[in-house]
């Protein structure tokens, strides 16, 4: 067995984001992090710290050229993150963890995930990830009720019935169409529908306004972040609900707060999205703050 990596006192990191979802990235291969979840809080705070979504490190992987793995801003660790998985791979790339490698295997939590990098100039500036088929079944999702999918069900919340489609793409998502989701309910009823339970590890939240059958327009409350300006996840999720409901077709262009992102699904196949991913700065974190 390898020896663990050790600990700085000031652990260099790097801010990334992938349509304004922001990430602060640590390369673990390096530099060890006793205790990650600790640091995420600390270190995502936007007054007192460096301001971000959460904490994401690249660690060697036995299976794979590196894994992944995230934490939101509340500490709590998550499965998979699209916007995350985009950007850690040009972090990998940039930072030579991968050996000149653009086409990755990367280990998450949610499985296994190839991400395809795109340069221009010698620079990756956006990634392809194959995300892998939708998980549809309720128990799996995971989602209380009777067994089959979750296509267009109401849900009770504080009085207001929705209509949710439930999609994993790894991590859960509950997914609502809406007329016009700029005065979607998503910082009220977003953290009720988080914390409903009808969903036993909690579930991020898609409001979503359908421009065409080809086009729409989305928010997310994400799970242990809140709204954030974008998520790749869902937007997969989104897509998946477009779908089945018969509201978009197998491609779409989503339009997030933060940015655009291109998402497919093949008739029986594994759902793919591409986005960009962009460096922000480097620093470094004295780790007994954390």
């Amino acid at each position: 067995m390898s020896a663990s990596p050790p600990v700085p006192a000031r652990l260099p990191f790097t801010k990334m984001h992938g349509c304004g979802n922001d990430y602060v990235y640590v390369d673990g291969f390096k530099h060890g992090v006793p205790d990650p979840a600790a640091l995420a809080v600390a270190i995502a705070d936007r007054r007192r710290g460096v301001g971000s979504d959460g904490l994401i490190l690249a660690l060697p992987s036995a299976t794979a050229d590196f894994r992944m793995r995230m934490w939101n801003a509340d500490g709590s660790e998550s499965e998979m993150c699209g916007n995350g998985i985009r950007c850690v791979s040009k972090f990998a790339y940039d930072r030579g963890l991968v050996g000149g490698r653009t086409r990755l295997q990367v280990e998450t939590g949610a499985g296994p995930k190839r991400v395809d990098l795109v340069l221009e100039a010698g620079e990756v500036v956006a990634a392809t990830v194959d995300m892998g088929p939708p998980i549809l079944e309720r128990a799996r999702i995971p989602m209380q009720g009777a067994p089959g999918q979750v296509v267009d069900e109401p849900l009770a919340v504080d009085g207001t019935t929705l209509r949710i489609t439930g999609v994993s793409m790894g991590n859960p998502h509950a997914v609502t169409f809406v007329d016009r989701v700029e005065a979607a309910p998503v910082t009220t009823l977003g953290p009720r529908i988080e914390h409903h339970p009808a969903f036993p590890r909690r579930t991020n939240v898609e409001f979503v306004e359908v421009l065409s059958r080809s086009e729409v327009r989305q928010r997310t409350w994400e799970r242990g972040s809140g709204e954030t300006h974008a998520c790749g996840t869902g937007a997969c999720a989104v897509t998946v609900a477009g779908v089945l409901t018969g509201r978009t077709g197998r491609e779409l262009t989503l339009h997030l707060l933060g940015g655009d992102l291109l998402v497919r699904w093949p008739e029986g196949g594994s759902v793919s999205m591409t986005g960009p991913c962009v460096e922000v700065f480097e620093g470094h974190w004295p780790l007994g703050r954390a």
